[in-house]
């Protein structure tokens, strides 16, 4: 079977010049864009990351094609990340119509029923979260916020101290 067949010296040598290299220019272009580029920030982010994490794979392993395609593509999307990523960063309207808005599924102990079903997160879900944060009684949960990278994030206290309002002001709560 082809698949089986071994590689030839030249191949495995043209593989580890080839992961050398887009090693290399991984780290010039993270220090030319900045750490957004690869950071899970919002959706698009994960799919600009999925999409050069494929350029990169087959850059890597189909070395005997040229790299160029590869390097175009990288720098293309990492630039467009970080003009993205300045047009959010510098403007509220452009965040609003270029991201998701995080949502509250729990606020104050008390279960959102009706936003856990537009976030399409289960109750499963959710208790699964929040055994991760510790949290021993819903009381002690503050808020439960959906982030707009599909993380889950828990605000909880065992005191009676309430969460800043700059914490929750982008949070949207349908309750």
């Amino acid at each position: 079977m082809e698949i089986f067949d071994p590689l030839t010296f030249k191949t495995v040598f043209q593989i580890c010049i080839a992961a050398v290299f887009i090693y290399l220019y991984m780290m010039f272009i993270t220090r030319v864009t900045g750490k957004r580029t690869f950071a899970k920030m919002t959706s698009f982010d994960f799919a600009v990351t999925i999409a050069m994490g494929s350029i990169l794979a087959d850059a890597v392993n189909k070395p005997v094609s040229s790299l160029m395609p590869a390097m175009v593509s990288i720098a293309l999307l990492a630039g467009l990340q970080a003009l993205f990523a300045k047009l959010l960063s510098s403007s509220n309207s452009a965040q609003k119509v270029m991201t998701n808005t995080p949502i509250l599924l729990m606020k104050n102990g008390t279960i959102l029923k009706n936003n856990l079903k537009k976030a399409l997160v289960s109750q499963a879900d959710l208790m699964g979260k929040l055994r991760e944060a510790n949290v021993l009684q819903l009381s002690e949960v503050k808020a439960v916020v959906f982030e707009t990278t599909g993380d889950i994030s828990v605000l909880h206290t065992d005191t009676l101290r309430e969460v800043d309002s700059i914490i929750m002001e982008d949070v949207k709560d349908d309750a």
